[in-house]
């Protein structure tokens, strides 16, 4: 069976293939800001970060599907995949630093600190078989959330901090740190699936993927 990842997320892309799946990746080009504003006007209150990660989740499969249906359908159909992650510190969303003095500031912030990261998936069930191209709305889905948080060492000296920012790699990542990356040796402990703080709960995914009545290794690449 095939997963088809909506995104190009190079860091959901290794937690994937890491897992034994190699997914067909699609851009769901959504516009998130204008989205979520238009979602909480719909609700008259603001989003939850839980809320907010599923919603975003959704959007960019339902994107996917309605973009991509017809290629999806000659790929024979599978399961599309949307997901979006938060970062919270203290209660505040801290997304991409993208400049390096904002990503120093956060590390030093961070440092002995525990922040919570939520990561969103949204899984639409294109499998029917029917060689059509698959409309979002008619089709099986389920959405979901997982939660872990991260401890940052509090024995972590600001001439590390600043060597790490230097490498670049803290820029476009939300909170500033991958687990998976330079800093891995700065985070003390992890709470919670290790590819939830990744960006994408392979735990979460199974469950998903249970739900909608399909087996999980299914989706497993076999090996040639």
């Amino acid at each position: 069976m095939r997963l088809i990842l909506a995104s190009t997320s190079p860091a959901r892309l290794s937690v994937l293939r890491g897992a034994g799946i190699e997914p067909v990746c699609f851009s769901p080009e959504v516009d998130e800001d204008a989205a979520v504003a238009a979602r909480e006007a719909e609700l008259g209150r603001s989003l939850s970060a839980p809320e907010f990660t599923e919603y975003l989740g959704r959007l960019k499969a339902e994107a996917v599907v309605r973009r991509h249906g017809a290629e999806i359908a000659e790929l024979g159909g599978g399961l599309v995949l949307g997901g979006d992650s938060m970062f919270l510190l203290d209660g505040e969303i801290l997304g991409k630093p993208h400049e390096p003095e904002i990503a120093l500031a956060r590390a030093q912030h961070h440092r002995g600190r525990t922040g919570v990261l939520h990561s969103g998936h949204w899984l639409i069930d294109c499998t029917s078989g029917s060689g059509s191209a698959p409309s979002a709305a008619e089709l099986p889905a389920v959405g979901g959330v997982d939660t872990a948080s991260v401890t940052l060492s509090a024995d972590l000296t600001d001439d590390e901090l600043a060597a790490y920012v230097a490498t670049g790699e803290p820029l476009e990542l939300a909170g500033g740190f991958a687990i998976d990356g330079l800093a891995g040796a700065f985070i003390e402990r992890i709470e919670g699936a290790p590819s939830c703080v990744i960006g994408l709960s392979l735990p979460k995914l199974r469950e998903l993927v249970r739900t909608l009545g399909h087996s999980y290794p299914a989706l497993w690449t076999p090996q040639v």
